[in-house]
C-alpha cells in the first residue's frame, strides 16, 4: 500500500507540472502535503516536516548557488569563459571537446560536492554551446556524469565515505576499485550515450551566454583558469590540511572552515570580484549589477530545489525507505546485487542517493559480516544503486532542468537516463570485480 501511495504522488505531481501547468514549487508544496496525510504523519508534525525539508535543502544549498550563479555571470561577462572555451576547443578541438569537459568533471569532482562542481562548470559548458553553437546537452552530460559518478561512488564524498565507516572498509581500495568501475561508467554514460542527443534543443539561461569580446579585451589565459577554478583549488588545499597538520587542532579547524563550500565561493567570488572585474576596467556597480542579474535568473531553481527536499523530508519522515528495505531484505539473491536494488529502490522513491545510500547500510551491515563479502565493493554496489532513475523527486533533476531550460521528457530523456546507466553499468563493474577481489 505504501508504494502504491507513493506512485500515486509521484504520478500527481508530474500531472501537476506538465498537464495543469502548475508552477513546481507549489506542486511539490500540494503534494507533499498530500503524501504526508496520506502514509500518515500526524497533522501537527507534517507541516514541521515540510518545513524542515525545505529549511535543510536550502541551507545547504542557498549560498552556494547564489554565489555559483554570481560567479558564471561574471566569468561570461569578462571574457574569461570566452578565453577559456577558446583554448578548450583549440587543444581538443570540436571533435573531442566532451572528453575534454569529461576529464575536467571527473578531476574536480572527487574533492568537490556535486551541487557545488555544477554551479561552476555549468557556465564552462553554456559557454561553449554558445560560441561555437554546439548542443549543450550533448556536450554537458559527459561533464555531469563524472561530477555524479563521483558523488555516488568515491569517497571523500560524504556518503561513500560513512558507508566506508559503516562496513569497516579500507577507504583507499575503495576509492581504488571505485576508478575501475567509475571510469567505464562514465564513458558509456557521457560521451557515448549523448551522442543519441544531438537533437534535444537546449536554450540555456541567458544568464550565463557570454559576451562576445575582441581578443584584446579578454582577461589573460592563467588569470581566467585561475579565477574560475579558484573555488577547486581551494578545496583541493583544505582537503590536504589535516595531512599535512594532522596532531593539529588549529590545521583541523582552519580545514573545517575554508573546507566549507559557502566560504570557499565567497572567497572565490571576492577574488574574481578583483581579478576578472575591476582588473578588466568593470566599475564596482557594474559587477554589483551583474551579480543582482544573476540572483533573478536564479530565485526559481532555489525555490524547486527547496520544493523536492520538503518531498524528500515527508518520505523520510513516514518511514517509507526503511519500510521498503525491510520488505527486500529477505530476497535469495547476491548480497551486492541485494544491495543495488535496495539502493536503487530507495532511490527512486525518495530522491535521495545520500538517504537511500545511508537507510541500505542500516539494513545490509548484518548481511557483510555474516556471507565475508567484500565491504569496499558493498560499498560501491550501493553508491551505484543511489543513483538510479533521478527524477522528479530529486533536486538534481530539478536542477539539471531548469538551468538547462528543458521540458521534463527531455530531461528524462537526457539526465535521467544518463543516471540510469551510471547505475547499472556501475553494479557491472562491481559483479566484475566481484569475481577477482
Amino acid at each position: 500500500m505504501t508504494l502504491l501511495i507513493i506512485v500515486a504522488c509521484i504520478l500527481f505531481l508530474v500531472l501537476l507540472i506538465t498537464w495543469g501547468k502548475t508552477n513546481a514549487f507549489l506542486a511539490f508544496l500540494i503534494v507533499s502535503l498530500l503524501a504526508g496525510w496520506l502514509l500518515g504523519i500526524p497533522l501537527d508534525r507534517l507541516a514541521v516536516a515540510v518545513e524542515k525539508g525545505m529549511g535543510d535543502t536550502l541551507g545547504s544549498l542557498t549560498g552556494v548557488i547564489i554565489m555559483g550563479a554570481m560567479l558564471g555571470k561574471l566569468v561570461a561577462e569578462s571574457g574569461a569563459a570566452q578565453r577559456i572555451a577558446s583554448s578548450l576547443m583549440k587543444i581538443f578541438g570540436v571533435k573531442y571537446i566532451q572528453w575534454a569537459l569529461m576529464i575536467t568533471g571527473f578531476v574536480i569532482g572527487i574533492p568537490l560536492f556535486y551541487s557545488v562542481g555544477f554551479v561552476l562548470m555549468v557556465p564552462l559548458i553554456f559557454s561553449v554551446a554558445y560560441q561555437y553553437k554546439l548542443p549543450a546537452v550533448y556536450i554537458g552530460l559527459p561533464m555531469l556524469a563524472s561530477l555524479s559518478v563521483t558523488h555516488g561512488y568515491l569517497p571523500p564524498h560524504p556518503a561513500p565515505a560513512a558507508l566506508v565507516t559503516q562496513f569497516n572498509a579500507n577507504m583507499g581500495l575503495t576509492l581504488l576499485y571505485g576508478l575501475f568501475v567509475a571510469i567505464p561508467a562514465i564513458i558509456v554514460a557521457g560521451p557515448i550515450y549523448s551522442k543519441t542527443l544531438k537533437n534535444i534543443v537546449s536554450v540555456p539561461l541567458e544568464t550565463f551566454k557570454p559576451v562576445i569580446l575582441s581578443e584584446e579585451n579578454l582577461p589573460g589565459l592563467t588569470n581566467s583558469f585561475l579565477s574560475s577554478l579558484l573555488p577547486v583549488v581551494l578545496l583541493i588545499g583544505t582537503t590536504a590540511l589535516p595531512f599535512i597538520f594532522p596532531d593539529s587542532i588549529l590545521g583541523q579547524q582552519l580545514a573545517a572552515f575554508f573546507g566549507n563550500a559557502m566560504v570557499v565561493m565567497l572567497i572565490a567570488l571576492i577574488v574574481a570580484t578583483f581579478s576578472l572585474g575591476i582588473s578588466t576596467g568593470m566599475g564596482i556597480r557594474k559587477i554589483m549589477l551583474v551579480y543582482e542579474s544573476a540572483v533573478k535568473d536564479v530565485a526559481m531553481i532555489l525555490l524547486i530545489i527547496a520544493g523536492a527536499g520538503c518531498f524528500k523530508e515527508v518520505l523520510t519522515v513516514s518511514g517509507v525507505s526503511e519500510d521498503i528495505a525491510n520488505a527486500l531484505h529477505q530476497w535469495p539473491i547476491n548480497p551486492l546485487l541485494l544491495a543495488w536494488i535496495i539502493s536503487a529502490i530507495i532511490r527512486v522513491c525518495i530522491g535521495s542517493a545520500t538517504v537511500a545510500g545511508l537507510t541500505t547500510a542500516g539494513i545490509i551491515a548484518p548481511m557483510v559480516l555474516q556471507e565475508g563479502v567484500n565491504p569496499n565493493l558493498m560499498v560501491l554496489a550501493i553508491g551505484a544503486g543511489s543513483l538510479m532513475f533521478s527524477h522528479v523527486n530529486d533536486g538534481g533533476f530539478w536542477l539539471f532542468k531548469e538551468y538547462f531550460n528543458l521540458s521534463i521528457k527531455d530531461t528524462l530523456r537526457s539526465w535521467s537516463l544518463m543516471e540510469t546507466i551510471v547505475a547499472i553499468v556501475g553494479l557491472a563493474g562491481v559483479m566484475l570485480l566481484s569475481v577477482f577481489v
